[in-house]
């Protein structure tokens, strides 16, 4: 599949890139590539687009370049950033021009393998960012989810290119804001919406299966071609290699002391939504490769008495930092992440024995069904799940993190926060959006919860 690596060199070029260069990227050589010709093909608002794209390359040169004992392999991560909107665009587009559907997606419950099997790419397209939030907000009402918002408001503004060149986009419905708003959206690009079961009885995962089966034809509808057995099963592997790659960074991190920041694990985990899988695999068991050297050397980030803290609630779409980042200003580490954005998306693998259409379906079925988002009712699953992230990542505490407006996570919290006092766990909970205006209220708050902590 050569359309992989059109960044207008070969793969071996690419990635000898990394090789040769053997250090992190500095501040000072770092910028966010502009492709104003491309965004101009896509239909998009470039003038506007290239403002975003000068203040989000500033905001990571603060947030991640200024950080000091990376990990050497962080550079081909970083790398990935500074062709968010250019050479992952660039391969895209090249894979769409060769009859490769590409799906956009906003959850962890869309089955990729069933798009990967079919030739497909698939896109994350949750947005994190405050800017595209007035864009919908002229059409959307303020008091909805800022995630919700803030990705309807890239396609409505026109300032996103992953939206300008999927076929068609992937919705589903585990919040009322999310089911409701794809059927704005519908207006403004082909948008596809799965059912999500909110119990788990047999009758759900029947239905479930279901609506799997007629995604299936969806894909294999605009991808003009039927997935095969053989196709579906190669697909499960590379899925399951991703998927073994992050299992292995978060375990490494799980370290005591840990050998990565919070704040990079968090970037591997946001860049994994827009990454080529088997490439992003690849990359990721090396830096795990680096660390295992970091940690027999006893290197440790920030530092050995770190206070560790595990962060569990609402996913952290790129580039949503702000918590991380606040966190390990105050010379803590965060450690674990229970979030869709992390251990919800990677902890669980598919069987990879079954040999027909029927049971591959089924058993994907299963694996996607073990998903214990919120919007589940009993959740008791995830309650148990974040006591056992805790107790596996040696943190310290936990704080739950949830967005405005987010109902199914904001009352949740409550049977978390209740199972932490039980457990004696040092808790917070923050409530937040993405804009800036709250940042010195949650640093004073998280400051204080890590003296307590300290004691």
């Amino acid at each position: 599949m050569k359309w992989l690596f059109r960044y207008g060199c070969s793969e071996e070029l690419f990635l000898k890139r990394f090789e040769e260069e053997g250090k992190i990227m500095n501040a000072e050589s770092f910028e966010i590539k502009a492709c104003p010709e491309m965004w101009k093909d896509l239909g998009m608002d470039v003038e506007r687009f290239d403002k975003m794209r000068l203040m989000l390359g500033e905001i990571y040169r603060k947030t991640y370049l200024t950080q000091k004992n990376r990990p050497v392999k962080m550079a081909y991560f970083d790398d990935m950033v500074a062709e968010i909107h250019g050479g992952r665009i660039k391969e895209i587009l090249a894979a769409k021009a060769e009859g490769h559907p590409v799906i956009g997606t906003f959850c962890v419950y869309i089955p990729e393998e069933v798009v990967l099997a079919a030739g497909g790419v698939c896109v994350g397209l949750c947005g994190g960012s405050q800017g595209s939030i007035p864009d919908a907000e002229k059409i959307l009402p303020r008091n909805i989810c800022p995630m919700v918002k803030s990705a309807f408001g890239f396609k409505a503004g026109r300032i996103c290119p992953y939206f300008q060149a999927v076929d068609f986009v992937y919705g589903e419905t585990t919040c009322d804001a999310k089911k409701k708003t794809w059927e704005i959206l519908d207006t403004m690009v082909p948008t596809y919406v799965m059912e999500i079961p909110q119990m788990k009885k047999q009758s759900d995962r029947d239905m479930w299966l279901s609506e799997v089966k007629e995604f299936k034809a969806k894909v294999e509808e605009v991808a003009g071609k039927e997935v095969t057995v053989e196709e579906l099963k190669k697909a499960v592997k590379v899925m399951n290699g991703k998927r073994r790659a992050l299992q292995r960074l978060n375990t490494l991190r799980h370290t005591k002391p840990t050998p990565i920041s919070g704040k990079d694990v968090l970037l591997v985990e946001q860049i994994a939504f827009y990454d080529e899988p088997v490439r992003f695999a690849s990359q990721v068991n090396e830096l795990c490769d680096d660390l295992e050297q970091r940690i027999a050397a006893g290197e440790a980030v920030p530092g050995k008495d770190a206070v560790r803290i595990m962060v569990a609630g609402v996913p952290m779409a790129l580039p949503n930092w702000k918590l991380h980042h606040l966190v390990e200003g105050a010379g803590a580490v965060i450690v674990n992440e229970e979030s869709c954005i992390g251990t919800r998306y990677y902890k669980d693998l598919m069987a990879e024995d079954a040999q027909d259409m029927e049971t591959i379906l089924t058993d994907l079925t299963k694996r996607y069904m073990n998903i214990d988002c919120s919007c589940f009712t009993p959740n008791d699953e995830r309650i148990d799940q974040v006591l056992k992230e805790y107790r596996e990542s040696q943190a310290d505490g936990i704080i739950h993190y949830s967005l405005q407006f987010c109902h199914t996570y904001n009352v949740e919290e409550i049977r978390i926060r209740e199972a932490c006092a039980r457990e004696g766990i040092p808790y917070m909970f923050i409530e937040s959006d993405y804009s800036p205006e709250d940042v010195g209220q949650i640093q004073t708050r998280v400051e204080a919860f890590l003296e307590q902590i300290r004691g």
